[in-house]
């Protein structure tokens, strides 16, 4: 499987743009902030423009020509230095320079949602026939607000919906949120914070994937086994494919949480 990322869940990561806004705790430490800010990029916040990804689109040309040409299907999580269903923001270009956009002849500054529409028109027009998109997001109520009309029913085929949890709390306000989107839906439990039952959660047949991990990074917060073992079995009863990620990337994982499953994409 062609692998351009270190996300083991996945063949390739891409990101329309740079930027995000912190919205729950486990957002506290967040890896792409820190990226971005070493890389001297200034667009997290809701006061800051998100700058577009040049390469994006050629990328995944790239990935689908590959993919295709290995005769496999190829996954890419979108994306790990933004939130695809974040609302509507300024966007600038690669170089630090505004973007204008020309509706019904009268020109104004783009907003992500521009470059994101162009994105699933592609997806929807049949383009990545050996690619399966990965869309995670923190904000799943936003999904079904931004995602084509012609989505709310009938999402194509090579979508996959996800959101982000860390603990009981986000879990009970943002998988309820998830299961509102007609489609297949997974769940990154990651980083864990505390001890989470998904309970009619995976039962329901609602959720078609969980991937989990602790946290990691200087200021990374405590995972406890226990956790894993607890989820796992909550997957296996439920017969959901379950995919372990990590402790904290420095602590060995032990041989019984070597559990990496994927769905059928």
């Amino acid at each position: 499987m062609g692998k351009d990322t270190k996300i083991e869940w996945c063949s390739h990561s891409a990101n329309l743009f740079w930027g995000c806004t912190k919205v729950h705790d486990g957002c506290d430490n967040c890896y792409a902030e820190g990226t971005a800010k070493r890389w001297g990029q200034d667009v997290w916040g809701n006061d800051k423009p998100r700058r577009l990804v040049k390469g994006f689109f050629n990328d995944l040309k790239k990935y689908q020509k590959e993919a295709e040409k290995a005769e496999r299907v190829d996954t890419v999580f979108v994306g790990s230095m933004m939130d695809i269903f974040e609302k509507p923001m300024p966007i600038i270009s690669a170089s630090g320079n505004m973007i204008t956009y020309n509706e019904a002849g009268v020109q104004r500054q783009a907003t992500t949602d521009d470059f994101r529409q162009e994105f699933f028109k592609l997806i929807s027009s049949g383009a990545y026939p050996n690619l399966h998109f990965l869309l995670l997001t923190k904000r799943p109520s936003n999904i079904n607000t931004y995602i084509p009309k012609d989505w709310l029913h009938r999402p194509p085929k090579n979508v996959m919906f996800g959101t982000s949890v860390s603990n009981q709390k986000t879990a009970d306000t943002l998988i309820p949120q998830l299961l509102q989107v007609h489609g297949r839906r997974f769940l990154s439990v990651e980083p864990q914070l505390g001890s989470i039952d998904l309970g009619g959660y995976l039962t329901s047949g609602g959720i078609h994937w969980v991937i989990q991990g602790g946290e990691s990074g200087s200021n990374k917060r405590p995972f406890k086994l226990e956790w894993a073992h607890s989820l796992r079995e909550q997957c296996k009863t439920s017969q959901v494919p379950y995919f372990f990620k990590q402790i904290d990337k420095v602590e060995e994982i032990p041989t019984d949480m070597l559990i990496r499953e994927f769905p059928k994409f």
